[in-house]
């Protein structure tokens, strides 16, 4: 247990304490895919939030059509406040390809169009995956305990420890290295921001609903780093927050593969280098991967070191050719594929739920989560 302060407030979990906290005016995101349906992992989230009684539970679903069915009437289960909300519905594509916003898709836009929809009923919005074995209500309270003590943004950080070893590898071997190479070449707030984050790429944050409808949103695994950037732009440090959650349990991807680690690194790796450059810092591209890859091989120390002490297993050379994998996602920006902040976007978020209720009412005969 630890107390020490970084660059954004750090509120830890030193007692065990459940802070009260604005849950009665917060809306919960939770983006689902198909693989979600009637996990152990979706089940207890769900079911922790029944307690947690918040004003509205959006669930952003991307699925093939033969599985909404399944999905809608397996969420009626729950006692909950709940929208569906099924982000790859055809009336969703077309409203999304009529306004120039068609194109790549995946965890980002979906969480981008619930944002929309949360925001619009709630003035505060949490965003929660739904893959934690140890998840817990008492998160969804952690993170908007600051909001409702003035702070604009929240967002969670954990352990990720299981099976007698270290994981959250993407964090610790790709972002914490590379920001830290970044920052010892370029004097500059958002890397000392972006560094701050303990776990800067978890998925569980908070805003206010104000928030929410200023940030621009990467349309897949880039999420969490771009809303870094987006929270440092609008809220900066003073409205920063980043709360404990203590130690989270859920499944692990391979590093090779689209799906895995490596892809995932490629948009990780594009929304951190978006970041720098909409605030002015232009990395050396010709050397910034070797000089990562020194960099990390210093963390692989520490981690040994950190293993060893903790008991856990260690397989450096491993973690070494991760590290080889992902310096080849370090490279020069491509286009801009940003979704637009809901202020400013060609359409509200009524039209989105008007798309999706369209299209679930042709998938099946059963009345939609939440409806008496």
């Amino acid at each position: 247990m630890e107390f020490a302060q970084e660059r954004v407030a750090t509120l830890h979990d030193l007692t065990g304490a459940d802070p009260d906290a604005p849950t009665g005016d917060a809306a919960v995101v939770v983006p689902m895919t198909a693989r979600e349906h009637a996990s152990l992992a979706a089940e207890r989230v769900l079911t922790e939030l029944e307690a947690v009684d918040p004003a509205r539970v959006v669930v952003a679903l991307r699925a093939p059509p033969d599985r909404v069915g399944t999905m809608r009437s397996w969420l009626t289960d729950y006692d909950l406040p709940l929208e569906l909300l099924w982000c790859n519905a055809p009336a969703v594509d077309r409203l999304l390809d009529d306004a120039g916003l068609g194109g790549a898709f995946g965890k980002g836009r979906d969480v981008w169009l619930a944002l929309g929809v949360a925001a619009s009923e709630a003035d505060y919005v949490v965003v929660q995956d739904a893959d934690a074995t140890t998840y817990s209500g008492r998160h969804v309270r952690r993170l908007l305990a600051p909001l409702g003590r003035g702070f604009e943004f929240s967002k969670g950080y954990y352990a990720r420890v299981e099976n007698g070893q270290l994981y959250g590898r993407l964090c610790r071997l790709f972002y914490e290295p590379l920001v830290r190479t970044l920052a010892d070449a370029h004097d500059a707030p958002v890397l000392s921001y972006l560094g701050a984050f303990r776990y800067a790429l978890s998925g569980e944050f908070a805003v206010t609903a104000d928030l929410a409808t200023q940030l621009r949103a990467q349309r897949a695994w880039g999420l969490e780093v771009g809303t870094l950037g987006e929270a440092f732009a609008h809220a900066g440090v003073a409205g920063s927050a980043q709360v404990d959650l203590g130690r989270h349990e859920h499944d692990h991807r391979s590093v090779s593969g689209s799906s895995g680690l490596s892809g995932m690194c490629d948009q990780v790796a594009d929304a951190l280098f978006r970041v720098l450059d909409d605030h002015g810092v232009t990395p050396d591209f010709e050397t910034l991967p070797a000089r990562y890859r020194d960099t990390a091989e210093e963390f692989l120390s520490a981690y040994a070191a950190d293993a060893a002490f903790n008991g856990l297993t260690y397989d450096r050379e491993s973690e070494r050719e991760q590290v080889a994998t992902y310096a080849e996602s370090v490279g020069p920006l491509g286009a801009d594929e940003r979704l637009p902040t809901w202020n400013a976007a060609p359409f509200d978020a009524a039209a989105v739920r008007t798309a999706t209720t369209a299209s679930l009412a042709d998938i099946a005969d059963v009345a939609p989560p939440g409806e008496d």
